[in-house]
């Protein structure tokens, strides 16, 4: 490796672990003192970063919170691909992969609780379904279509081509059920997801009979609306 590329590999190096210090530690004040109540500067001085390094990695700290939207979904991609090697029907790859959604998301529990405060607003760029939010959204998306394409069940073309939003929105009630579930390590959710993935397998099967077409076709015409509907939400800014 010449010279220039070992100077340069170490530069990557060292904004990689300043970039991981900067989130490590609002996060940490994220849980202590709220989003709201953080700052920037109070971020910098407690990384013992300048303000302008720590606004040269994060712009704002609703990118720190994307970053950490990012982390997620990367540390739920990793341990969900290996798990679903072997398993192929639906039911079973589905509730693999909520199963370890929770899994990872256990140690931000009280943070999960403090960011949904916040999130939850319509207008928040922190909501998940927000504009800023759909590189992760469909990075989450593309983890349920692999869920849907390694199983064996036989899944009508209309269905399929919404069965892994549709799976992603369910994901995001489990996980506000999970932030409000104050159940010994989370039992009450691991049996939500446990009940509510049975429906949902017997529910496509029974979707997917031919005589259950047109109704079939009205439910996913009636989802159209529905998530039509959210986008305009988002996309209306306080005051219109």
């Amino acid at each position: 490796m010449s010279a220039m590329r070992k100077k340069k590999s170490a530069k990557t190096l060292k904004g990689d672990q300043t970039k991981a210090l900067i989130l490590e530690t609002a996060l940490e004040m994220f849980q202590e003192r709220g989003y709201e109540q953080t700052t920037m500067r109070a971020i910098a001085e407690k990384a013992n970063l300048s303000l302008g390094n720590a606004y040269y990695y994060f712009h704002s700290k609703e990118y720190l919170i994307q970053a950490f939207y990012h982390r997620m979904h990367d540390v739920h991609l990793a341990a969900s691909v290996p798990a679903l090697e072997n398993v192929n029907t639906l039911k079973a790859r589905l509730s693999v992969v909520m199963r370890l959604k929770i899994d990872t998301l256990k140690p931000y529990h009280q943070f999960a609780g403090v960011l949904f405060k916040t999130a939850a607003h319509p207008q928040s760029p922190l909501n998940p379904f927000a504009e800023e939010s759909d590189p992760v959204r469909q990075a989450s998306i593309q983890l349920f279509e692999s869920v849907v394409a390694g199983s064996q069940a036989r899944i009508p073309k209309d269905l399929r081509a919404e069965l892994p939003y549709l799976l992603w929105v369910y994901h995001m009630g489990i996980i506000l059920f999970w932030i409000h579930d104050p159940s010994p390590r989370h039992r009450r959710t691991y049996r939500l997801i446990d009940h509510t993935v049975e429906l949902l397998d017997k529910l496509i099967s029974l979707a997917s009979n031919p005589f259950m077409r047109p109704l079939r076709k009205q439910a996913l015409r009636l989802i159209d609306e529905l998530r039509d509907a959210a986008e305009e939400v988002l996309d209306d800014e306080p005051g219109d």
